[in-house]
């Protein structure tokens, strides 16, 4: 993908963090399952994001080509093949919240990512990501997350400033010697107890969630801090490291995070556009009552402080 770094000026604050429109090229190259199908069938199969007349309209004005060159809309890829795609790009937008620097030292620099942006660049977002705006706004170089949270999760990111140590902080982490705690605000009175959840988890890539079902060992140990007999705050430390654990953990108790969209129902439509991947239109995001607040491993700890509603 070629895209310029970004800056100051390419956003607009307006009930959120919008990105200026910008045009945009991928790159890919043809994969085993791409094989085959025609170039249209290929993007409307794969890329729903857009009807199929687009895609026709696209290969044939020439914004879509195969190895350099336009194609006809029948035509059959091959493997290996460079497919490009050159399109005006509007990115969803994000919380107003600033991405703030907590601690910065010549190796490291850790910040309170906001919920609702990604921490790098994926799906509909580029420059509305932590990575994104700390290039805007910060003159921090090249930048290595050694660990990533959930978009709509806020909270402690740890992110090294070079790959010596990246690959320290990865060899803790792939080594078990690194342990993390968040908090989270559910519905009722969690037991006063401390709690153990071994309930393995099972992601579920095409509807974007995971059950605690066949999957995945996965442990968390849940701890009570206080409550108020219609939410409490809680403890959440993942010995493991799930898609959606400490989520699918907490509603496995019967006490989901108290404004979850997509653990307090399990009404996901498979038909819907909007469930649960595509943000409606104007729809705003809300704060995932779910926060990172520390890392530590050996001899080194990094914190962050609580969220508002905590």
């Amino acid at each position: 993908l070629l895209l310029q770094s970004p800056s100051k000026l390419d956003y607009i604050f307006h009930g959120g963090r919008h990105v200026r429109p910008y045009y945009f090229e991928f790159i890919s190259h043809v994969n085993k399952r791409w094989t085959g199908k025609t170039i249209v069938d290929l993007f409307a199969d794969e890329f729903k994001g857009r009807p199929r007349e687009y895609y026709i309209g696209a290969v044939k004005s020439g914004r879509i080509k195969v190895d350099g060159e336009i194609v006809p809309v029948s035509y059959i890829v091959k493997s290996s093949q460079k497919i490009t795609h050159f399109l005006h790009r509007h990115e969803p937008p994000v919380m107003i919240d600033d991405v703030v620097i907590l601690h910065q030292e010549p190796d490291v620099v850790t910040v309170c990512k906001p919920a609702s942006v990604p921490v790098h660049p994926c799906g509909q977002y580029r420059k509305n990501t932590v990575v994104g705006i700390l290039d805007a706004e910060h003159d921090l170089g090249t930048l290595f997350p050694i660990h990533r949270l959930d978009r709509l999760v806020s909270g402690l990111l740890i992110i090294a400033r070079t790959a010596a140590k990246a690959d320290f902080f990865r060899q803790q982490i792939e080594g078990g010697m690194v342990k993390k705690r968040y908090i989270a605000k559910v519905i009722g009175v969690f037991p006063e107890d401390e709690m153990i959840v071994d309930a393995n988890i099972n992601y579920n890539g095409s509807e974007g969630r995971s059950t605690a079902e066949k999957g995945k060992p996965a442990c968390t140990k849940l701890t009570r801090i206080d409550t108020n007999g219609t939410h409490s705050l809680v403890s959440c430390e993942p010995v493991t490291g799930r898609t959606h654990q400490i989520r699918v953990h907490l509603q496995y108790t019967g006490h989901p995070i108290a404004n979850d969209p997509l653990y307090l129902n399990f009404s996901i439509d498979p038909m819907c556009t909007n469930c649960p991947k595509l943000i409606p239109q104007g729809y705003e995001d809300e704060a995932l009552w779910l926060h990172c607040v520390q890392y530590s491993g050996t001899g080194w700890e990094y914190e962050c402080p609580y969220p508002s509603w905590a």
